[in-house]
């Protein structure tokens, strides 16, 4: 509760930051592109009243609840990148060079979608891990399972800048978005697949060395697909919907992280040969699969690395 409190503490302080400091922003950045004519307001504002009063029905029907939220989550997260994609592709205001960078985008963002699916398992997987199958003593002192949850974040301070410093000096030597979501997948197969050799020990058998390393893996995929995901969506996008495309690449997170959730009701600390294998195997294939693709989708993208 103090965790989450201090969370919202620090998300006010910054919107109040924001709300002051804004006019010193550039003019461009005071007007967005296509924005929605006033004379569709009230058309939008009625969809909305409509959808919250369908989720609200749901809800009191029993036609939604806790045990059927993620697939229902899912299945809307879908629905909803397909009809955007349609509505951007679709558009009169697109040229053809941006539909076909929209057309590039479309493999970046299922690579994202599964990429997230396996990440944010972290807070499940892991989660149930680190208290059931972890030797968390030093020197006599059993560290709270709860604290592994920041071994990736402190990975993530430190290496960060690393990785930034490395794409600066690389400068256009460094490799191709594309390829830095085909990385990313694979690394994290490769993360999921370190689980096996742990595999079996029985509880609190794994030692803890292990399984920083294994979130060292999971930090080294985030930071190579990460922040290029946030990147390359803006760049890809066209002119007429340039934070669309960026909400379609936090969508992919979203549906990602809704797979997370139903992907865990699969795991069983009596078989995770058979789920660590399958999972990583998967994300190792997606990546390939991706690189291999890397050509095509740098023609698609007309010269936007």
């Amino acid at each position: 509760h103090y965790g989450f409190g201090l969370a919202a503490a620090g998300m006010a302080i910054g919107l109040v930051q924001y709300a002051r400091t804004r006019r010193n922003l550039p003019e461009a950045a005071h007007h967005g592109a296509n924005p929605l004519p006033r004379r569709s307001y009230a058309g939008f504002l009625a969809a909305a009243a409509a959808a919250a009063a369908v989720i609200v029905l749901a809800v009191a029907l029993g036609l939604v609840t806790p045990g059927n939220l993620a697939p229902v989550m899912a299945w809307l997260a879908i629905l909803a990148a397909v009809a955007y994609f349609a509505v951007i592709l679709s558009s009169r205001q697109v040229t053809a060079a941006e539909r076909r960078r929209v057309f590039a985008f479309i493999p970046l963002f299922i690579a994202s979608a599964a990429f997230w699916a396996l990440f944010q398992q972290q807070f499940t997987v892991v989660a149930l891990y680190s208290d059931q199958q972890l030797d968390r003593h030093l020197l006599g002192w059993e560290m709270p399972a709860s604290w592994v949850q920041s071994i990736n974040p402190v990975f993530i301070i430190v290496f960060a800048g690393v990785f930034a410093a490395l794409w600066t000096r690389l400068g256009p030597g460094q490799p191709g978005s594309p390829l830095k979501f085909a990385l990313g997948l694979a690394v994290m197969g490769l993360a999921f697949l370190a689980f096996i050799p742990l595999s079996g020990g029985g509880a609190s058998r794994t030692p803890l060395p292990a399984l920083a390393g294994i979130l060292f893996l999971f930090t080294m995929a985030e930071l190579f697909l990460s922040p290029t995901g946030s990147s390359v969506s803006t760049k890809l996008a066209p002119k007429a919907f340039q934070t669309q495309l960026v909400a379609l690449y936090l969508l992919s997170i979203s549906l990602g992280t809704t797979l997370a959730g139903i992907l865990a009701g699969y795991y069983d600390p009596t078989r995770e040969v058979p789920y660590f294998g399958f999972i990583g195997a998967t994300a190792i294939v997606l990546g390939l699969a991706l690189a291999a693709a890397v050509p095509s989708l740098k023609r698609l993208m007309g010269g936007i690395r």
